[in-house]
């Protein structure tokens, strides 16, 4: 399909003329619901979970820790609520999507087990970051510590406004393989003082996987007065995170990733008790309705299209099952892991071990030239993964999804197999 033909239908008939074209349908045929019997029909439910999704049943995409494909009902619903606004821009059409944002945030708070009123609706995980570091009253004498395998854009907003207000950023070093969950309690627990204004540290890293005692080293900051931000980029929508649980006073996360939801939305959430301590960083018109949405998402014009189809993400996620998911997908990154570990010469960075990883797989293979396989893998085998550079633990990452088959895993490390025998 063309693009002009796509806009030619979009504008004639909306998400309904766009399903039907024959060029949608030959990407995917439309389902209209999940299959009967849940998880436990075996492959047959997961095969209709996969239909789902319009990327064409030959293209294997594991890059979640990236992009997720959104569903079909995420799709329709940000067709559908696009074309409303364009056929009726009207103040009085506009006015019910208000409406329609304070369902997505009362549904992020069920989806995070806490309340609405400490939810707030953002562009992603990058944005709910810099809200943070941003909105703290930090200055000269007080410390910040930082996990050092973050993701670098956190990184850097940390160091920037460090160099800018006059605190000070340490770090806890990463260490390789994961050394279990304990010596980070134990680590972060060394190396706080009395300085020490807040803690912050990514749940699942997005280099290796390796997977933090987050429930663990909030309770410790907690416990010493010392404020605590989980970025959650790599486990929301994946792992079954319940953050009363957690107790963090700030986590992050994007919809484009693992929830499978429409891009430029993520989410903030703000424990109540953290609520004085921060400040907005944008003054503008049209706040949230409750809590502190009220004093820190007044955005300006927003896209409710983006944040209703948000909903459809996570309502979608609930009728597949957020445990099931979870199980779905580290069953089958430990399916990868096993078999990286029966090629030889191949090295897998990312722990085994259950409780020290989830779903993110990087491994070096071998003394094959990584970029050239990662571009060997899409154009000859139709398998999307990433690539890492540098010399910190280098290679290619592989992130599986419950939209993922074993037999998609199967095929990657078939086709692993036969690079390493004959080369790229």
């Amino acid at each position: 399909m063309s693009r002009r033909d796509f806009t030619r239908l979009f504008l004639a008939g909306g998400s309904a003329a766009l399903m039907a074209h024959p060029a949608w349908a030959q990407i995917a045929p439309r389902a209209s619901a999940l299959p009967a019997g849940g998880p436990a029909a075996g492959e047959a439910f997961w095969k209709g979970v996969r239909a789902q999704f319009v990327m064409p049943p030959d293209l294997a995409v594991m890059n979640a820790a990236n992009l997720c494909p959104a569903s079909l009902p995420v799709v329709e619903a940000l067709v559908r609520e696009t074309k409303s606004v364009d056929q009726d821009p009207s103040q009085q059409n506009r006015a019910r999507l208000s409406g329609a944002r304070e369902d997505t945030r009362k549904r992020l708070a069920a989806f995070l087990r806490v309340t609405p009123e400490e939810i707030l609706i953002t562009r992603n995980t990058s944005e709910s970051n810099n809200l943070v570091s941003n909105g703290l009253d930090l200055k000269a004498g007080d410390d910040v510590l930082l996990f050092a395998d973050n993701h670098p854009s956190n990184h850097q907003a940390w160091t920037e406004k460090a160099r800018r207000f006059g605190f000070t950023v340490n770090f806890v070093e990463q260490k390789n393989p994961h050394p279990g969950p304990e010596y980070y309690v134990e680590a972060f627990g060394r190396a706080m003082t009395p300085r020490t204004k807040l803690i912050s540290f990514t749940h699942l890293t997005s280099s290796v996987g390796d997977l933090f005692p987050a429930k663990e080293l909030c309770r410790m900051a907690r416990e010493r007065n010392v404020l605590s931000m989980v970025d959650g980029a790599q486990s929301f929508g994946l792992l079954d995170v319940n953050l009363t649980d957690m107790a963090p006073d700030f986590y992050s996360g994007s919809a484009h990733k693992w929830p499978c939801g429409a891009r430029e939305c993520g989410v903030l959430y703000v424990n109540a008790r953290a609520h004085d301590r921060i400040w907005p960083s944008s003054y503008s018109a049209y706040p949230g309705a409750v809590g502190l949405s009220r004093k820190m998402e007044a955005f300006g014009q927003r896209d409710e299209a983006t944040m209703i189809a948000f909903a459809e993400a996570l309502a979608f996620q609930d009728a597949v099952g957020r445990t099931d998911i979870e199980k779905r997908s580290r069953a089958l990154a430990q399916q990868l892991i096993a078999g990286l570990r029966r090629i030889e010469g191949f090295t897998v960075w990312t722990s085994p071990a259950p409780e020290r990883a989830a779903a993110v797989v990087s491994f070096q293979p071998g003394n094959l030239d990584s970029r050239r396989l990662l571009a060997a893998l899409y154009e000859k085998d139709k398998i999307g993964v990433t690539s890492r550079g540098g010399t910190d633990r280098p290679g290619l990452r592989v992130s599986p999804h419950f939209y993922n088959t074993p037999e998609e895993i199967d095929r990657l490390l078939a086709a692993l197999t036969r690079y390493r025998q004959r080369g790229v």
